[in-house]
């Protein structure tokens, strides 16, 4: 999988950027692969930064607001894991629900 290009570097700074497999906590199902940038928590979930599944990539290209963001639930067993927002710089994003999700480091391949 190739890295996408930062638009914000210049506000973010450079400190990397990870690929992580997001899984649901209530059952360890993979959701996602993301492209996350930078040091910290995962407190946002960037729509341009998802890579897989394909329908989820979509988004990106497909909402305009956050109201044409659909919540992001768990395939498997239907838990809410993150809410659509709209960051302050204006970009579409969803708000990681505190407890119900994991990360993992990936190589950037998607187990699904």
């Amino acid at each position: 999988m190739s890295r996408k290009k930062r638009k914000d570097k210049s506000i973010r700074g450079s400190g990397g950027s990870k690929f992580y497999v997001i899984r649901c906590a209530g059952c360890n199902a993979p959701v996602l692969l993301y492209q996350k940038d930078g040091p910290g928590a995962l407190l946002r979930m960037y729509l341009d930064r998802i890579l897989e599944p394909p329908e989820l990539a979509a988004l990106a290209d497909d909402c305009a607001t956050k109201d044409d963001v659909p919540n992001l639930a768990c395939p498997e067993c239907g838990a809410v894991l993150a809410v659509p927002m709209t960051h302050e710089s204006g970009r579409l994003a969803l708000r990681v629900i505190k407890g119900r999700l994991h990360k993992t480091r990936s190589d950037g391949s998607f187990p699904g």
